[in-house]
């Protein structure tokens, strides 16, 4: 893409570095996803050759509870394993991004954590933060140590505590899920990255199978506890086989790299976008320019962008990112409940800058259309666009939102999981982010459905784009008693974007042409300005700004 931010995340590699890391993709696209590998068959497959530096190797583990045969149980797996413990910890680099390391090997053990697994974790973390360094833990584990008792409980909460430390220090964990990972391991650090992959099929979950038949009795699902299962209740970012898992460490540590940082934290670019007396980018038009050069000359009524917004061929949310946005990453999940598709999000590159984009796709067949519910998110939609936010938030990412969706979904199960809750939280909390979040309305803007996405620092609208309080049809079966009548509700409204512009919630007005590229062409000098403006605004400014934005919204009489 041209100009833009300064790139701050290029990498050179030497011809020779390409080479070994080709090898690497050679000898990881060889072992077979099933084996549970050793310590060292990881470390030889994820860290750069030569470049790792174990930490805190000489630890050993004692005999709390006085277990019989602990103490001859751990040298024969000590010398059968060349290991002292169940977790290898040390510092190395991936592809040239460095990181701090942690390797658990189900080997020794089942790599169940007692004291010294315990201690190293905590002690990864801890490093972590005080060095300002990423933490990349790979774990496979039964779970707590039963011999050592008590002691090897309370190390859930010691490395749970650690990884707060970790995360409050504004530093990224990414934690690997690999086979198996259960009880106290599952049930603390490795459920608590900023990022989780998990290798395909692997079992992951609290409890064991046997321990939750044998005790309530139910038959489980095949695919209870495994990856695909956590992927789709959403306690995962997503799948990775073996083979690509070192690239995509690689890519995310560079993603994350530490920025020069300026005004909000994040870098300051101008782009030279001149600016109309509006505060809208010169190329947002009210009159749009098609890729020939010849003006639209007819403007549509509501009613026909309405009609214009239903057409399957029109370009969605997948387009524009594609478009725009370099190395999209998608995460998933919400952390509570499940995945939602009708939300789609990740972190990008816009013109060398790391962003949070979080999106409602649209599909452009019915079974796309079935897959993202018509693009009416769930509550645990809402609740992974908080999530990724907050994410954002932490990184100081600037947050763009993609906006098309009808409205939230209404169905029973929706009601159950927390429509309401979930939007209420979206609007509070988004209200209080210290990061740019910019919100662009590009086809259908539905009630709180859309406003769940729309607490912003601007708001931006194609052209054709629609934002109301209800939909047109919903207004005229309310008030009307007579859903016929939705044309008639759209006119009346006035929820195009020249509308809402004149009522001070529209902040600009997008021009569209008559290609996706071209329109995305607009689209991205929009967001460059405004990403520039709102980039030197001091972090703490933010909120205050947000909030003072909406405060102004509203029209009544008798104001003092």
């Amino acid at each position: 893409m041209d100009g833009g931010f300064t790139v701050y995340l290029s990498m050179e590699i030497s011809p020779d570095k390409q080479a070994a890391q080709a090898a690497k993709d050679v000898q990881a696209a060889q072992v077979p996803q099933a084996a549970r590998l050793s310590w060292k068959e990881r470390l030889a497959l994820i860290a750069d050759e030569g470049s790792f530096t174990e930490l805190d190797g000489a630890m050993e583990s004692r005999n709390p509870i006085g277990y019989p045969g602990y103490e001859e149980k751990l040298r024969a797996l000590q010398s059968e394993n060349g290991i002292r413990e169940a977790v290898l910890t040390g510092c190395c680099t991936i592809q040239g991004e460095k990181t701090l390391l942690g390797i658990m090997d189900s080997h020794f053990l089942m790599a169940s954590m007692g004291s010294v697994v315990g201690e190293k974790i905590t002690r990864l973390f801890e490093r972590g933060a005080a060095q300002k360094l990423p933490v990349i833990i790979f774990t496979a584990s039964g779970g707590a140590r039963m011999q050592e008792g008590t002691l090897a409980l309370m190390q859930m909460a010691k490395t749970a505590g650690a990884a707060a430390l970790h995360s409050g220090a504004g530093q990224l964990y990414i934690s690997v899920i690999c086979d198996p990972t259960t009880g106290g391991v599952q049930a603390s650090f490795a459920s608590l990255g900023d990022i989780i992959i998990a290798e395909p099929g692997v079992t992951v979950g609290f409890a064991g199978k046997r321990v939750i038949h044998d005790t309530i009795g139910h038959s489980l699902p095949d695919h209870f506890q495994t990856a695909e299962f956590i992927l789709e209740h959403g306690f995962a970012d997503m799948i990775s086989p073996r083979k690509d898992l070192r690239p995509l460490l690689a890519r995310l540590l560079r993603l994350h790299r530490p920025l020069p940082a300026q005004g909000a934290g994040i870098p300051a670019r101008s782009f030279n976008t001149p600016v109309l007396g509006t505060g809208i980018p010169a190329r947002s038009f009210d009159t749009p320019v098609r890729s020939s050069g010849v003006p639209v000359s007819v403007k549509l009524s509501a009613v026909q962008k309405l009609e214009r917004l239903r057409s399957l061929s029109r370009p969605g949310p997948q387009h524009f990112i594609s478009l725009l946005f370099d190395e999209f990453t998608e995460f998933h999940g919400d952390r509570f409940f499940g995945d939602d598709p009708a939300v789609l999000g990740g972190m990008a590159l816009f013109r060398g800058l790391p962003v949070t984009v979080i999106a409602q796709p649209r599909g452009t067949g019915i079974e796309e259309l079935k897959r993202t519910n018509f693009s009416m998110p769930h509550p645990e939609g809402y609740r992974k666009a908080l999530r990724l936010a907050r994410q954002g938030e932490k990184f100081h990412r600037p947050v763009i939102c993609l906006i098309d969706t009808p409205g939230a979904f209404c169905g029973v199960e929706a009601e159950e999981r927390g429509q309401g809750n979930a939007i209420a939280r979206n609007l509070a909390e988004f209200m209080t982010l210290t990061i740019p979040v910019l919100s662009v309305v590009i086809g259908e803007g539905g009630s709180g459905g859309a406003l769940a996405l729309g607490v912003c620092d601007e708001l931006a609208m194609l052209e054709n784009a629609l934002y109301s309080v209800i939909n047109p049809r919903g207004f005229a079966s309310i008030l009307w008693k007579d859903p016929g009548r939705e044309k008639e509700a759209a006119e009346l409204m006035k929820i195009g974007a020249e509308d809402l512009r004149d009522r001070g919630i529209c902040d600009a007005i997008i021009g569209e042409d008559e290609t996706p590229e071209g329109t995305a062409e607009n689209l991205g000098i929009y967001l460059s300005g405004a990403l520039t403006r709102l980039c030197t605004v001091p972090p703490e400014e933010l909120p205050e700004r947000r909030y003072a934005r909406f405060r102004r919204m509203g029209e009544f009489t008798g104001k003092t």
